[in-house]
């Protein structure tokens, strides 16, 4: 075994597009399609309809003025002529940040970003825009000049609603309406206290008429419209879906008609259980980081097939389970005596829209329901093509500027793409799927932690996956190759270590981190620097480095940690996950960020990266009936996010 990940990829494939400011633009590729059979390609045609059906859902959720904006920003660009040059790129500018970000807030910091013009010039462009025979939605009586100067602090003011979601306010300030995401309305932290949600995952609260209520995400409820038409697809692909897939989608719209919690219990269990589809997706209210309460998911559709050739190795993880979880180095009281159904498989991504993209995961655990993941099991999916899209994607120039020496920029350019791959499915299989919770604990952890719950559980994913990458057993497995054992657990141990300065480069204003991740990197870190000598922090000619010195003592400190994580989640101590971030997690030292953004911008690489999905479209007989899919590869984000508009306004 060679230890490098195969791939088919041409060589002279266009991956990386562009670079919109610090963020980058990707092509993603999706290889295996061609070969997929008929009834798949029909089956993933009408899944990747349904996850395109429900993306104004995630837009609606996570700004309550994004559908808005997006409206007047694409009526300009596709009515530009005669606008101002000026004016025109940076309203391009924005809006392909805003299509990125799903709205103006940076996907990673949850900070606001604005429209570098003066209010005047968007009046001016949106005026001509309208003489070029664009509409724009007006209200009785309103001009295009009030239009623009009613959401005139949503594009211009950065300190109007500064933050999406805002998960350490400050004294005095409320986690709800510091955050200007869209899961409540009228609402404190202090009213929900005593209130009894019967929809935690599936609503939004609101105050109407005196009474706190719950909106109930559902046909005939809050979204119903692009619900009905999501359910529409699913439908249609039950012709093609083999019986296990079936039961799945048909409990997916059984929760999508009623919204009840047991439809959406149904449904976890019934996806859980689907092992024998090539062809999945994950649809629905998923993800609960946007919340700054941890409760309430958002709306999310990716459609994917299996990578046979590269599954072979996650399957691995799965089936030895038991061995993994029987070896963590936790209490045994949190140990699970017997693992569940866990499966998992390398899958290629065919599109991913809402939470999920076009900023995507690498990999993924669900459900996220505790009790149906002791009780029924859990699946992890790596996204194969993502992971390769990233690789293929990342410059040199990026390892070699952080790295120590270079020797360890050796390292990461021949194995960081391996060590990556497999900590990630280490992570989603063994590290969401490991523990359970201490017997006397009857909430799910979700409630208890609250606020740090996803930082919390990303955390102990991850030092599961640090802590299990360097065991023996994984070469014993046929995982990782003998011989390169050592340098690939060191190639991932210094990577997690720079990660946790580099990414600081995300969060240009401020001095605090907001992403459940991007805590949870900096905490581990951290808590190592403090507690252990396997991290160093070193500085030459002005620059500051971390450097990971020493493997065991770096393992040694994962596996203390990790008992103290595992035990704060299985008892559901609030107060230490709160006490842990906001000493490790959450602060930094702006002057080193300044630091790292100075050495980023000086070489122009990218803070974060977003992807242009595959496009579908089917091929008709004579009598209308779908022969074939055909997929291409758009390599143009405006292309691709004006289309899907174009298909919604047609719709």
């Amino acid at each position: 075994m060679s230890g490098k990940p195969a791939t088919s990829a041409p060589p002279d494939r266009r991956y990386r597009l562009e670079q919109i400011d610090d963020a980058a633009v990707v092509q993603l590729y999706a290889d295996g399609f061609a070969t997929l059979g008929a009834d798949d390609k029909r089956l993933v045609w009408h899944l990747y309809q349904a996850a395109l059906a429900g993306r104004d859902i995630y837009y609606d959720q996570r700004y309550p003025h994004n559908l808005a904006m997006r409206d007047i920003l694409e009526a300009i660009l596709t009515h530009a002529d005669g606008v101002d040059d000026a004016a025109l790129r940076e309203i391009t500018r924005y809006t392909k940040l805003f299509w990125l970000n799903t709205g103006p807030y940076n996907n990673l910091t949850a900070r606001k970003f604005t429209l570098a013009l003066a209010p005047r010039d968007l009046i001016d462009a949106a005026e001509q825009a309208w003489r070029n025979g664009a509409r724009f939605t007006l209200d009785r009586g309103e001009s295009i000049e009030d239009l623009i100067r009613r959401y005139e602090p949503m594009f211009f003011d950065a300190t109007f609603q500064p933050f999406v979601t805002n998960k350490t306010p400050g004294p005095g300030r409320d986690l709800l309406t510091e955050s200007a995401n869209n899961f409540y309305q009228g609402v404190t932290l202090a009213d929900l206290e005593h209130f009894v949600e019967r929809h935690p995952l599936n609503s939004r609260v609101v105050s109407r008429d005196g009474a706190i209520v719950e909106e109930v995400y559902r046909i005939g409820g809050l979204y119903g419209k692009e619900l009905s038409r999501v359910v529409e697809h699913l439908e249609a692909a039950l012709a093609y879906a083999p019986e296990s897939l079936a039961r799945a989608l048909r409990a997916l719209i059984q929760w999508y008609r009623s919204g009840d919690d047991r439809d959406r219990e149904a449904l976890d269990i019934a996806w859980v259980q689907n092992r024998d589809s090539s062809v999945d997706t994950m649809n629905g209210f998923i993800e609960v980081y946007l919340d700054a309460r941890g409760i309430k998911g958002a709306w999310e559709g990716v459609v994917y097939y299996v990578n046979h050739a590269k599954t072979w190795k996650i399957q691995q993880l799965a089936e030895h389970a038991q061995w993994f979880e029987d070896h963590l180095p936790i209490d045994p009281r949190f140990r699970k005596p017997t693992v569940q159904g866990i499966s998992a498989t390398a899958i290629e991504v065919v599109i991913e829209t809402g939470d999920s993209g076009p900023i995507t995961p690498i990999g993924v655990n669900l459900p996220n329901d505790q009790r149906i993941r002791e009780e029924y099991g859990s699946k992890s999916v790596s996204l194969a093509n993502v992971i390769e899209a990233y690789d293929k994607s990342t410059p040199d120039s990026f390892r070699e500027e952080f790295s120590w020496s270079s020797e360890e920029a050796s390292r990461a350019h021949q194995w960081a793409a391996f060590a990556n791959e497999l900590t990630t499915e280490i992570h989603e299989v063994l590290g969401h799927g490991s523990g359970r919770m201490a017997e006397h604990v009857t909430h799910q952890p979700q409630e208890l932690l609250k606020e740090q719950y996803s930082a919390l559980e990303e955390t102990r994913a991850d030092l599961v996956a640090l802590y299990f990458v360097a065991d023996p057993y994984v070469v014993a497995l046929g995982l990782v190759p003998a011989e390169h054992h050592a340098a690939i657990v060191r190639t991932e141990y210094e990577a997690f270590a720079r990660n946790a300065l580099v990414q600081l480069r995300r969060v240009r204003e401020g001095s605090q981190l907001e992403e459940d991740h991007m805590r949870n990197r900096q905490a581990v870190v951290h808590w190592l620097m403090r507690h252990s000598c396997a991290i160093e922090l070193r500085r030459r000619e002005g620059r500051t480095f971390y450097v990971m010195t020493d493997v065991a003592a770096f393992r040694d400190g994962v596996a203390r940690l990790l008992a103290e994580v595992q035990r704060i989640k299985s008892e559901g101590d609030y107060a230490a996950a709160r006490g842990f971030f906001e000493t490790y997690g959450v602060h930094f030292d702006p002057v080193i960020r300044d630091e790292i953004v100075t050495r980023v911008d000086r070489l122009k690489l990218p803070s974060y990266t977003g992807f242009v999905m595959p496009k579908l479209e089917p091929v008709h007989d004579d009598r209308g009936t779908i022969v074939d899919v055909a997929i291409s590869y758009p390599c143009d984000l405006m292309t691709q996010m004006l289309e899907y508009s174009q298909e919604r306004r047609r719709r």
